[in-house]
């Protein structure tokens, strides 16, 4: 099979179990150590970096936000670290980022204002996040054995005909942005303690029917490429690499009670042991318009610059997984730190069966 790029799997396999640049995964060029997703190491994402240098980036690989906050604040050291939106008051309280120059990032200017529009990622101290990838979070499933209606609703995660059929990331974030939105809740800025605790009560109904937590789209796209598993909440990526399989999956994103949406970029580490130079060389290269196809191709998000998103404007991964839907949309933008704690030990709590 195609979906498992055994090279990213591997390596991130790796990334869990070798300390230091253990999570030197995909080892290259040595001056600059990018700390990412499993997946984003392909060169079509970053060509001109390549075109410039001769070779790639050191990668080292995590898949989940709060383990590789974890791993940087307990002394791993890269350069620029590529967290999705909601950790990124984490990372800066922590101390462990510094800001942008995007005099260096010419590409900065033509930004989608829609997805940079945060004081979050940008202040009167500085611009502490450079968004460069969305996409959406919503229900894959296998077209040939779970009738189009039964994923009209995320209920589907909740309904017991799916015991030990369906599959859930392991990450605290898109969890809540599922059974927020199947409780009724579109913004996550503004969670009253009822609601957190109705999701709670869903999340741990839906727990019943999971038959395993996916920890990277590789892994989810295994489980139902192996027909383990019939519906996932997915990443775009997830689907991408079915799709490439010829797996009969479907992505339904407008449910009647919604989907997520979310935004991805980098932050630049305090004293990175690499060449700073490097680290705009790269930003640049990420940013660039002709890095959108192969952004789209690969993973199924989307640029994050107006330039780079009309280069793809009319592809039909465009229109399937991110263009516009008929549904209410939960955007997974930063939230409480204090509330994302809570929500983060209530899913250790729920997934040990508590």
């Amino acid at each position: 099979m195609t979906l498992l790029r055994s090279t990213a799997t591997h390596a991130a396999l790796a990334a869990l179990t070798l300390p230091a640049l253990t999570a030197g995964a995909w080892a290259a060029d040595p001056e600059l150590t990018v700390f990412d997703w499993a997946g984003f190491e392909e060169p079509v994402i970053y060509q001109g970096y390549i075109d410039k240098h001769g070779e790639g980036p050191t990668f080292a690989f995590y898949g989940d936000d709060d383990e590789a906050f974890q791993k940087v604040a307990s002394g791993f050291k890269a350069d620029v670290v590529h967290p999705c939106s909601q950790m990124v008051s984490k990372y800066r309280d922590a101390g462990l980022i510094e800001p942008w120059d995007v005099s260096r990032i010419p590409a900065y200017a033509d930004m989608d204002p829609e997805l940079n529009n945060s004081e979050v990622f940008h202040d009167d101290e500085g611009v502490w996040y450079i968004p460069t990838d969305w996409g959406a979070t919503a229900i894959a499933y296998n077209t040939e054995t779970v009738p189009a209606e039964d994923v009209a609703s995320l209920d589907v995660f909740i309904d017991p005909d799916y015991a030990g059929r369906i599959s859930l990331p392991d990450s605290s974030d898109d969890v809540w942005a599922l059974a927020y939105l199947a409780t009724g809740v579109t913004d996550w800025t503004d969670v009253t303690d009822e609601q957190f605790k109705a999701a709670a009560d869903w999340l741990r109904k839906a727990h019943e029917n999971v038959a395993a937590y996916w920890s990277d789209p590789s892994e989810q796209a295994q489980l139902m490429a192996s027909g383990q598993v019939d519906v996932a909440w997915s990443w775009n990526d997830g689907v991408v690499y079915l799709q490439a399989d010829d797996y009969p999956v479907g992505f339904q994103r407008a449910p009647k009670e919604g989907s997520s949406k979310f935004i991805c970029g980098f932050v630049n580490l305090k004293d990175g042991p690499g060449n700073e130079d490097k680290v705009y060389d790269f930003i640049n290269a990420w940013l660039a318009p002709e890095s959108a196809k192969g952004l789209l191709d690969t993973i199924g998000y989307g640029a994050t610059t107006t330039t780079g998103m009309e280069t793809v404007k009319d592809e039909e991964a465009v229109k399937t997984g991110l263009g516009p839907i008929d549904a209410p949309i939960l955007n997974q933008t930063p939230n409480d730190p204090q509330q994302r704690n809570e929500q983060l030990a209530e899913f250790e709590k729920i997934k040990a069966g508590f």
